[in-house]
């Protein structure tokens, strides 16, 4: 796997949806299990910037349409 910082919104949300289930299986050591949990700590944080910042460049789009709108209707 990539570093965390590295992977697209998809992969991440793949990732964390594989510690996922891995810990919900259970069976796993306390260390396994923090270091998953760990894991799927940092790849939620990669999927909401990765949100965060489709959320910027439609919100700017969105703006620009509604600058240029306005121009028009002026």
């Amino acid at each position: 796997m990539k570093p965390v910082e590295e992977l697209g919104y998809e992969a991440a949300r793949d990732e964390l949806a594989e510690v996922v289930r891995k810990l919900e299986a259970g069976g796993l050591g306390l260390d396994d299990s923090v270091a998953l949990w760990e894991l799927g700590e940092a790849l939620a944080r990669r999927c909401e910037e990765q949100l965060a910042g489709a959320r910027e460049r439609v919100q700017k789009v969105l703006d620009e349409a509604a600058s240029s709108a306005a121009q028009s209707a002026d």
